[in-house]
């Protein structure tokens, strides 16, 4: 490769003439920032959202006889319940109270003889 050739290369690699490139330099940028965000809202915030309400909605619908199952993994029989309080039936005469929050899920009844 010679100089005049490398000039060349250089000339056309550069930016046109006459500054920035006008209005449509800044139109792309927020067109694609536009898509990225669309895209991280549709993949990550959606989908959280509908999680969070949906586990609101399990934790409103727990009632007295419950079988449930903690985030810790213990396993009991809902006793009683207040606004922010549960108390269950882990085993015959042990009542332990959790904070609502506390419940992960709630479990199928299998004709538990003691709900």
């Amino acid at each position: 490769m010679n100089l005049a050739h490398a000039a060349d290369l250089a000339y056309a690699a550069s930016a046109p003439p006459g500054g920035a490139g006008g209005p449509a330099a800044f139109v792309q940028p927020l067109i694609l920032f536009g898509a990225m965000f669309a895209i991280f809202y549709f993949i990550v915030l959606r989908p959280q959202q509908r999680q969070k309400a949906e586990r609101e909605r399990m934790l409103a619908a727990v009632k007295k006889g419950d079988r449930v199952v903690t985030t810790s993994g213990m396993h009991g029989t809902v006793v009683s319940l207040s606004e922010h309080t549960v108390t269950l039936r882990v085993a015959d005469q042990v009542k332990i109270e959790f904070d609502r929050t506390a419940i992960g899920r709630v479990a199928a009844v299998t004709g538990d003889k003691d709900a």
